[in-house]
């Protein structure tokens, strides 16, 4: 049975402040290879913190092999605060893969954990619902979590989207009352979403000098999931991106198709940025 694989953050939350001292660690010659303590005097952080902020740091595509990522050393020029609505976005992003990052896809989605679950499973089949629906609905498939643990995880989850410490500025759910909703994303800058197509397209279709209009569209795991928007919002900024270049659509006749015309995908976090 699937495994819930959220107690990477033991109690604490996404804290962007804790998550900085962390990347800003990993900034410096010795980056994380360091012992406990050491990180300790280095971040600032609590012997029970420094771990779990490291895994955040690691799930949200920042830190790999206890080093800065390529990606977290350009967003970190760019936005050294984590101030922009990109940062939210990208880290989100990865968040949504569990610890699996860009890999090629489970046949059962909830294999990935709770994370996977939510954004890729329970969202797009509940746009509106309450802490208990989703508690109700998680217990059916992570069945051997206690209903306390259960329910702690979950809170983490919609904490991270919530709170404007975290990833709030996204609104890929929003809380009114106590109902959540998702649907009504801010999506970010239109070269971000190419990065997410071109990291999407490798995971996918690598090999094909092109695909179908409807595969990215309808893609499993893919950017309607993931930005929470319908495949008619998708097309729009698929449109904005052959505006820009990132992309060339064949809509003549059908089936329509899409020619990726990037070079490489850090270039497209890089001008996600400079457009900011």
């Amino acid at each position: 049975m699937p495994k819930l694989q959220l107690s990477f953050h033991t109690t604490f939350a996404l804290k962007k402040e804790d998550l900085l001292k962390i990347l800003r660690a990993a900034s410096e010659p010795l980056e994380l290879n360091d012992s406990l303590e050491n990180l300790m005097q280095r971040t600032g952080l609590g012997n029970q913190k420094v771990r779990p902020m490291i895994a955040w740091a690691t799930r949200a595509g920042l830190v790999k092999n206890k080093s800065l990522t390529p990606e977290a050393k350009i967003i970190l020029n760019q936005d050294p605060y984590l101030q922009s609505i990109n940062s939210d976005w990208f880290m989100h992003f990865y968040l949504s893969f569990g610890d699996k990052g860009i890999a090629s896809i489970p046949e059962n989605l909830a294999d990935w954990g709770g994370w996977t679950y939510f954004v890729y499973t329970f969202l797009p089949q509940y746009k509106n619902f309450t802490p208990e629906e989703l508690e109700y609905h998680s217990s059916l498939i992570f069945d051997q979590e206690q209903p306390k643990m259960l329910t702690k995880n979950l809170k983490i989850i919609l904490r991270t989207y919530t709170e404007t410490h975290a990833l709030a500025a996204c609104k890929f759910i929003t809380l009114d009352g106590k109902q959540y909703q998702s649907g009504k994303p801010e999506l970010p800058n239109p070269y971000l979403i190419g990065y997410f197509l071109a990291k999407l397209w490798g995971r996918d279709f690598s090999e094909q000098g092109s695909t179908l209009t409807k595969s990215v569209l309808e893609q499993k795991m893919g950017l309607t999931s993931v930005l929470a928007i319908s495949p008619d919002a998708l097309q729009e900024q698929l449109n904005s991106l052959e505006v820009r270049g990132v992309i060339e659509q064949r809509r003549a006749v059908p089936p329509f198709q899409i020619i990726p015309r990037w070079d490489n995908p850090l270039t497209l976090l890089e001008k996600a940025y400079d457009h900011a």
